[in-house]
C-alpha cells in the first residue's frame, strides 16, 4: 500500500486557502454592516453567500490539516471523513440562510424598503475585488480535485455573479429609484446559493452514506474481472465505498485452484488498480463455489476459503 502523501503541495494549498480565508471573512464583515446601514437585502444576500464562502474555506483549511494527521488504531482511515462531514453541515448552513433571505425578500416586495445606493455601490464593488481575489488564490491551488477546495472556489464563482449583481442593482436604484430590484436581486443570489448548497448535500451525503463512487459501476467490475482474468470464475460480495475521495473496495473471488496463488491475487490487484484506479483493495480469494442463496447478495455468507498451495 502506498499513498503518497506530497507535503509541499498541502502546504502551498494551505496558505493559499488561509490567504482567501482571509480575505472572505473581513470582506463578509464589511457586507453584513453594509447591509444593514444602506438597507440593502441584496448585500445582506452576498453577505450570506459569502459567510457560506468562509465556511467552506474553514472547511478545506481543516481538511488539509486532517490530511495531515496520520491513521491510528482508532481511526484508521486518519480524519479524512471529517471534511466529508464538514461539506455536509455547510450545505445545511446554506439551505437556512436561502430560506431566510427568502422569507425577507418577500415581506419587501410589499413594503418596499429604502435603499442607500451610492454605499451599496461602493460595498459591492469592494465585494467584487475580494471575491476576485480569493478565486484567484484557489485558482493557482494544485489540487483541482480536492473536493474542499473545489467547493471553494465554486462558492467565491457564485458570489463573484452575486457582487455583481448587487452593483448592477446599486446603479439601477442610483438612476431610477426603482428598490424592488434589490429584493428581486437576494433572489438570484439565493437561487445560485440553493444550487452550490444541493451540488454539495447530494455529493457529501451519497460519502457519508458509504455510496460507490459515482466513476466506478460495481456490476461492471465484476464483469470485468470475470472476463479479464481466466482464472476468475465468479466474484461476489462486493463492497466498494470511498473516504476523503479515495475509493475502497472489498471483494470474494472464486478462482479455479492457481499454480502460484500469490502471483494469481498480485494480478487481481494490478488490474483494479491499472482499470479502475483502486489502490486499496481487500481481496479474498476461494476455491470452492459459494454456496447459499445469499452469494449474490452482500451479506457475509459463510466463506469457504482454504489458502493452502496445492
Amino acid at each position: 500500500m502506498t499513498h503518497h502523501h506530497s507535503h509541499p503541495e498541502h502546504d502551498g494549498n494551505r496558505s493559499r486557502l488561509l490567504a482567501a480565508f482571509i480575505v472572505t471573512a473581513l470582506f463578509m464583515l464589511a457586507e453584513v454592516a453594509g447591509g444593514l446601514l444602506s438597507g440593502s437585502l441584496a448585500l445582506l444576500a452576498d453577505a450570506g453567500h459569502m459567510l457560506t464562502d468562509t465556511a467552506a474555506l474553514l472547511m478545506a483549511l481543516l481538511a488539509v490539516h486532517f490530511a495531515q494527521r496520520k491513521p491510528n488504531a482508532s481511526h484508521t482511515f486518519g480524519w479524512l471523513r471529517l471534511t466529508t462531514l464538514a461539506a455536509f453541515v455547510n450545505a445545511i448552513a446554506l439551505f437556512v440562510i436561502t430560506v431566510l433571505i427568502v422569507w425577507e425578500a418577500v415581506q419587501r416586495f410589499y413594503q418596499p424598503q429604502p435603499v442607500a445606493s451610492g454605499m451599496m455601490l461602493a460595498i459591492a464593488t469592494g465585494g467584487l475585488l475580494a471575491n476576485l481575489l480569493s478565486f484567484w488564490l484557489l485558482h493557482r491551488g494544485s489540487s483541482e480535485s480536492n473536493l474542499n477546495v473545489r467547493a471553494a472556489a465554486l462558492h467565491v464563482l457564485g458570489d463573484l455573479l452575486g457582487s455583481l449583481g448587487a452593483i448592477v442593482a446599486a446603479l439601477i436604484i442610483m438612476f431610477t429609484g426603482w428598490t424592488p430590484v434589490d429584493p428581486i436581486l437576494s433572489l438570484v443570489v439565493s437561487a445560485l446559493v440553493l444550487r452550490s448548497a444541493w451540488a454539495l448535500l447530494k455529493e457529501s451525503l451519497h460519502e457519508l452514506l458509504e455510496g460507490a463512487p459515482a466513476a466506478i459501476d460495481a456490476e461492471k467490475l465484476k464483469r470485468d474481472l470475470t472476463l479479464n482474468i481466466p482464472e476468475v470464475r465468479n466474484v461476489h460480495h462486493v463492497h466498494l465505498w470511498q473516504v476523503g475521495e479515495k475509493p475502497i473496495v472489498t471483494l470474494h473471488v472464486h478462482v479455479i485452484p492457481p499454480y502460484d496463488h500469490d502471483a494469481l491475487l498480485q494480478r487481481i490487484h494490478h488490474y483494479l488498480h491499472q482499470r479502475y484506479q483502486i489502490d486499496h483493495a481487500t481481496v479474498q480469494m476461494e476455491y470452492q463455489a459459494c454456496e447459499g442463496g445469499d452469494c449474490g447478495l452482500t451479506l457475509g455468507a459463510p466463506s469457504h476459503a482454504h489458502h493452502h498451495h496445492h
